[in-house]
Formats: C-alpha cells, sequence, structure tokens
C-alpha cells in the first residue's frame, strides 16, 4: 500500500482510503495475486475457488484486514467465519465500474431520465453473480459506504468507488437481494460523521416512522391497460370532460370495523374504483403518495420522490391499482412537489455535509411558511433528479397526470418574504429564473415522453400563461388551478342571501378571465382544514338552505367553463372538516339530505360527460354567453353553453331562498328549451318547485337584450339546465 498519510493502513481500516478499490480486492504484487478485505469482527476469512475449494486462508492483523492469495487471476470466493455462521459471497471489490460514462454525463447534464434505473440500489447480474448495484450522488463527501443488515450497519464494510467526473459513489455488492434494508453512511469534507442517510432515489421503503430504504425488486409490472393508455390522449384534451375526484388515500376509509390503519392499494382497488365509477368521476387525483416521514404533511413534504409510500403497500401494488383503474375507465393524477422537501436529519438535508440539493443561503433554500427546503434548480443535477421523478411515475406506473404542488412559491423568490429576506435574480427582480426554466423544461420532456399525460399547475397568482406554450412565453402546463374562481365563489355562498346583490361580481367575476388560460376548478382538501370550515359549514344558514345553497353551488361549478375537481367528502356535504386522522363521515349515506347529495354529484357528472356543450368548449371564449348577469336584486344568473354539432345547455341558478314563478328572461335561440336537470327536485332532496322537466317554448319579447324569452319557475336556491330542442 502507498505510504502517504491519508492512504495509510489506519485510513484504510477506517474505511476512508482515498479509492478503496485500488487496495482492496484482487491486486498483482510482486509476490502474486493478493486479495485484500476488510471484515471487522470476523474470525476467520478463506479465498475459495468457484468450485468452493479453499486456495488459501487469509491472514488477519488482528484489525480486520484478511490477506489472502490466489494462484493466478481467477472468480474466486471469500469464505467469512463469523460468531454466528459463515458468509460465502463473492468480493465486492473485485467488481468494475457500475456506471457508463455516458450516464454520468447525463447525470452531470441533468438530462439523464432513466435514473431510477441506475442510480439508487438496481437489482443486476453481473458476470453471472446476482447482487445489487448502488449509485449516489455525494461530491463533496470523504467517504461514502452502504451499510444495512447485511453488513452489521458497518460503513468499513463497503465503502464505495467515487467516480470524480460526476460526483458519485457506486458499488456493486453481489449476492444481496430485493428485500434488503440499507441506507449511505458518509463522512463529511471535514471527517465529520452525517447521520445516516435515506437513498434519494430508493424505489421502496421502509413504513414509517422507520426510515431505511429497501431493495425493491426490477418494476416489471404486468399491464392490461392498452385500450386506455391509446385513448389517453383524446381523455385528456382541452375538448374533453375532466371530472377529478380528489383523495388523502390514507384517510379515504378506514379497514372494515376499524377506526385507524389504512385500506392497502387492493383495498383501494376493491372499493374507491367503483364509489368513482359510482359517483360519475373520470380521475382520481390522490395526495402525495411519494414516501414521506410526517403523516399530517398528508405527504406534501416527501423525500423519497420515487417510493410509493409504504403505508399503502408495495410499488407493484400500487402498479396493480393504477391499471385497474385504467380498465375501470378512470384516470390517475398524482400530486408532486419539486418545490420544498422536509429537514429530517436521515433525508436530503445537506446531504453529503453541505447544501447539496438545497441552497446554501436560507433567504433562497428556506422556506419560510413550512420550515422546509427549498430545491436549488440552478443545479443541472437537481433538475434532473426532480425531472426523473416526474417521469418515473409517469412512465413506469403509467400515471396520467401530475398535478405540480406550490407552483407559486416556485416562481416568485420573494414569496412568503419580508423585505431583505429574499435575494432578487440577475437582473434585480423577484422572478425565479431557474424555476421558469425548470417548469418549461419539466412540461416540454413529459410532452415529449408521455403522450396525453397531463401536467397541472396550483398556481395561485395571476402569472401569465402558465398554460401558454414556452416558445410564446409561456410556462407550458396542461391546465392550472382556477383559485381566483374558488375564492371569490365560496366567499359568495357564506353571505347571508339578502345580502349577496352586493357581492353579485363574486359569482360573475371568474367569466372575466375564464379563457385565458386552460382551467381546472378546484373544491381541494385545502378548502376543508385548518379552521375554514367544511363546504357545508361554509354555506350561509341553515340545514335546508345549506344542502340548497350546494346543490346550486356545485351545479355553477359543473356548468361553468373549466374542468372540475372536488376533494372526498364534498360529494356528501360532510358538515365537518377534513380530519387526516379520521376518514370520511361515511355515516352521512343514512341521512337522506346528504346521501341525496351524491347522487345530485353523480347526475352532475353524467350530465357535463353526455351534453357535449358542457365540455367541449371549456377553453373557447365562443363556447359561453351571459344571458342573465346583471340581476343582482335577485341573485339571478343565467348562461348558455356552446358547442358545434350540439345543442345549446341553458343554466339559470337561484341564489336566494325565494321560488320565483313566471320569471322572464331572455335566450339566444328562439324554439323549445327542454328543463333537463333541476337542484329541487324531490330526488336531490329538495321540494319538486321548477318546471317538471317540461319543454318550454320560447316568446317573442325583449328581455336582456334578446329577441326571444323564456317564462320559467325558478326553485329557491336551486338551480335549472335546460337543453335547446331543434
Amino acid at each position: 500500500m502507498p505510504d502517504r498519510p491519508e492512504q495509510s493502513r489506519e485510513a484504510l481500516l477506517r474505511a476512508l482510503y482515498e479509492d478503496p478499490f485500488s487496495v482492496r480486492g484482487p491486486h498483482e504484487t510482486e509476490s502474486g495475486i493478493v486479495v485484500r478485505t476488510l471484515a471487522p469482527g470476523a474470525a476467520a476469512v478463506q479465498i475459495a475457488g468457484a468450485d468452493g475449494a479453499v486456495l488459501s486462508d487469509a491472514i488477519d492483523d488482528g484489525d480486520g484486514l484478511f490477506v489472502g492469495h490466489l494462484p493466478r487471476r481467477m472468480p474466486y470466493l471469500l469464505r467469512i467465519h463469523w460468531q454466528g455462521g459463515v458468509q460465502e459471497t463473492e468480493d465486492a471489490y473485485a467488481f468494475g465500474t457500475v456506471l457508463g460514462d455516458m450516464d454520468l454525463y447525463l447525470f452531470a447534464e441533468g438530462s439523464h431520465w432513466q435514473l431510477a434505473d441506475k442510480f439508487g440500489a438496481v437489482p443486476m447480474n453481473r458476470d453471472g453473480v446476482d447482487g445489487v448495484a448502488f449509485a449516489v450522488w455525494a461530491p463533496n463527501a470523504r467517504r461514502v459506504s452502504v451499510v444495512g443488515d447485511f453488513n452489521s450497519w458497518d460503513g468499513r464494510r463497503h465503502p464505495m468507488r467515487k467516480r470524480p467526473e460526476a460526483g458519485v459513489w457506486e458499488i456493486f455488492i453481489p449476492r444481496l437481494a430485493p428485500g434488503a434494508r440499507y441506507k449511505y453512511e458518509i463522512v463529511a469534507r471535514d471527517g465529520s460523521m452525517l447521520p445516516l442517510k435515506a437513498d434519494p432515489i430508493a424505489r421502496q421503503t421502509e413504513h414509517p416512522p422507520a426510515t431505511a430504504s429497501i431493495v425493491a425488486p426490477p418494476p416489471v409490472f404486468t399491464w392490461h391497460d392498452q385500450d386506455w393508455m391509446s385513448k389517453r390522449t383524446a381523455h385528456h384534451a382541452p375538448a374533453a370532460p375532466i371530472s377529478i375526484y380528489e383523495v388523502h388515500a390514507a384517510s379515504w376509509r378506514r379497514p372494515p370495523g376499524a377506526d385507524t390503519g389504512t385500506l392497502t392499494w387492493a383495498g383501494l382497488a376493491d372499493a374507491l374504483i367503483p364509489y368513482v365509477r359510482e359517483c360519475g368521476f373520470t380521475h382520481i387525483e390522490f395526495l402525495p403518495i411519494m414516501e414521506h416521514p410526517f403523516a399530517g404533511s398528508w405527504g406534501y413534504q416527501p423525500l423519497s420522490q420515487f417510493a410509493p409510500t409504504a403505508r399503502l403497500g408495495s410499488p407493484a401494488e400500487f402498479a396493480q391499482f393504477v391499471d385497474a383503474c385504467h380498465q375501470a375507465g378512470i384516470g390517475v393524477i398524482l400530486d408532486w412537489v419539486p418545490a420544498h422537501f422536509p429537514n429530517d436529519a436521515h433525508g436530503l438535508e445537506k446531504f453529503d455535509g453541505t447544501a447539496l440539493y438545497e441552497h446554501g443561503d436560507p433567504r433562497e433554500g428556506f422556506h419560510p411558511d413550512w420550515n422546509t427546503y427549498v430545491y436549488n434548480l440552478g443545479r443541472n443535477e437537481v433538475q434532473g433528479f426532480l425531472i426523473a421523478s416526474a417521469l418515473w411515475w409517469l412512465e413506469t406506473f403509467h400515471v396520467d397526470g401530475i398535478r405540480v404542488d406550490a407552483v407559486a412559491s416556485m416562481l416568485y423568490r420573494d414569496y412568503s418574504r419580508k423585505e431583505g429576506e429574499w435575494v432578487p435574480n440577475k437582473y434585480g427582480g423577484r422572478e425565479n429564473l431557474e424555476a421558469i426554466d425548470f417548469l418549461r423544461r419539466l412540461n416540454r420532456v413529459v410532452a415529449e415522453r408521455c403522450p396525453g399525460a397531463m401536467t397541472i399547475a396550483e398556481e395561485s397568482t395571476a402569472w401569465p400563461l402558465v398554460t401558454g406554450p414556452d416558445d410564446k412565453g409561456g410556462l407550458g402546463f396542461s391546465y392550472k388551478w382556477n383559485m381566483g374562481w374558488m375564492h371569490d365563489t365560496l366567499r359568495f355562498i357564506a353571505i347571508d342571501p339578502i345580502h349577496r346583490r352586493w357581492h353579485h361580481h363574486d359569482w360573475t367575476f371568474g367569466l372575466l378571465y375564464a379563457f385565458s388560460e386552460r382551467y381546472v376548478l378546484p373544491l381541494s382538501h385545502d378548502e376543508v382544514v385548518y379552521g375554514k370550515g367544511s363546504l357545508y359549514g361554509r354555506a350561509h344558514g341553515d340545514a335546508w338552505q345549506k344542502l340548497a345553497t350546494l346543490r346550486a353551488y356545485f351545479t355553477f361549478m359543473w356548468t361553468h367553463p373549466g374542468k372540475k375537481l372536488l376533494f372526498m367528502g364534498g360529494e356528501l356535504a360532510q358538515p365537518a372538516e377534513w380530519n387526516h386522522d379520521g376518514s370520511i363521515a361515511w355515516s352521512l349515506l343514512d341521512d337522506p339530505g346528504h346521501r341525496a347529495m351524491r347522487t345530485l354529484i353523480a347526475d352532475l357528472n353524467r350530465l357535463y360527460i353526455s351534453e357535449p356543450a358542457l365540455h367541449r368548449s371549456d377553453a373557447d371564449p365562443q363556447g359561453f354567453q351571459w344571458t342573465v348577469n346583471d340581476d343582482a336584486d335577485n341573485s339571478v344568473f343565467a348562461y348558455v353553453r356552446l358547442a358545434e354539432q350540439a345543442s345549446p345547455i341553458l343554466v339559470i341558478l337561484n341564489m336566494t331562498p325565494v321560488a320565483r314563478p313566471g320569471y322572464r328572461l331572455g335566450v339566444p335561440f328562439g324554439g323549445h328549451w327542454r328543463e333537463i336537470f333541476n337542484t329541487d327536485a324531490a330526488v336531490y332532496g329538495g321540494s319538486n318547485v321548477g318546471n317538471g322537466g317540461q319543454s318550454l317554448g320560447t316568446s317573442p319579447g325583449h328581455y336582456h337584450g334578446r329577441e326571444q324569452f323564456l317564462e320559467v319557475i325558478l326553485p329557491p336556491l336551486g338551480g335549472l339546465v335546460f337543453r335547446h330542442e331543434g
């Protein structure tokens, strides 16, 4: 061995040798082929041939460094005698490099889109030997070792080889198999030992609160969703009906007979999929299912961007769930968090002893709202890591879309920061240029590699062209959540109807910008937590008024331009806020009024899907016309939805608890209009005030700027939908 201090025997014993592969394993010396292995605590080590015959007894110097000999270059085994038994294995230090030059080049460039196929823990066969290859990015570490049950969590046993051209450490450990627990033991540049780190690219993890990564089997899944995948682009087009049921998987329903615990993916397939079909939704959107240490974050503080949470089952079981959804005609969307990550010691925080995934300056790298770290999107490797994660879910698990969380916090450097607490960009502005570049790149790559997959932005500001193409200055998302519409309309239904005339614009304002982006109208989990109350609780009035108001409100939402999203429990008009430690109040199905709300949602979904005028023109301003938008005194609103080769649809909403017989309104087309939906129907818990499903003829007369009018009966706090006949 070289006699430089950093290459000394002591450094080898402490696994701080600059290049362990240059000393450990087989090496030619003047006395022949020498095999060195470090096995602290072993009683003896023998060098055996491939046939098992002992070739030499390795000599122990007393510190666990065993030295044996080979007669020539040849395959060999290490037969290690431990106190509890004998281990026989190939020598990890007899194998060459794991990653190819192109892997390292693409990783450093931030464009290695198959990271989880090459990095992390990858089962493979090398030279006829089964084992697991490990690769991890830690450019500033002094040493990185793989530790686990297989080596008694002793970092001296398997220190890794550094590939300095990319700052990546790697090793192939023979005879290791899927199911093994592991972490990385990292020594920082200054020689300090960091807390054991979970693998950033682990594909499977222990069940929290345990924090080890698990070697996952190769992701070879059997799919039966070819029909869905072949039609997916059409399912997600701006002219398609998209109605999303947002779900927190752990708390949607508890196992039968239990108040705690979670359904597995198999249990969700048996219960959730038929429920979503019954309710008529086209898609399920899950709050983040990427592994996260704290259940109370609902998944929005993930640490394992490639691993489905162990709380619900294995990666293979998640793939089977997606496959079952597709066979049932239901798409799957995942919330995905590239904005920030938690500060758990076993996670990404100062992963190699330096600010690696995060910014070093807390004015850029620490998020004051969530006490989390902000990804440093100025690093190619971090951008590549995140985009590869998104692709992992879309390509490997056939997921149909990702909803990108907290986009506004990424776009603005001063988001939730006071003066002096943020760093301007190179032009002195507040825009986060690196995040803009990342989001555009993400959307380009997804569009190129995943035909028909959606990207959806949760973006709460007036940032322009979120869904515009990047070559026109846009960010390139498929859809954007319409947070303004949600806030305005929820504020409106909370107001006493007698005062709604003074807040008429809250109901109508959204139509001024409804076609500036391709929108999803969200009534999400964020609106039923933290003291905001449930949708039912926020509606004004007694129980009758609350239910009637919600029936009319949902009708407005489902007939308004834009795709739809409703958080679980909303379909039952659940009175209580959502509690992630509880479940949906399924007992409400025993109450006729709340059970009827689910019937209304199901019928609205079917109406939305069956009437082309209600979805084909969601992104086309020619598909919407106000008929009545100025009757503030009565809080009556009416509009027509239009689409080519489709029957026009007329919607009338009365947002006061007063029935209005003989209400006249102008319409753009003469002839007959048939009432096809009435929120006050008895089947929905109403009092059957309306027009009895009749076909009403127009009369000549000047109303609301039209030359033809209808005379209708408006139910109290009710909504009517008419289809033009002719």
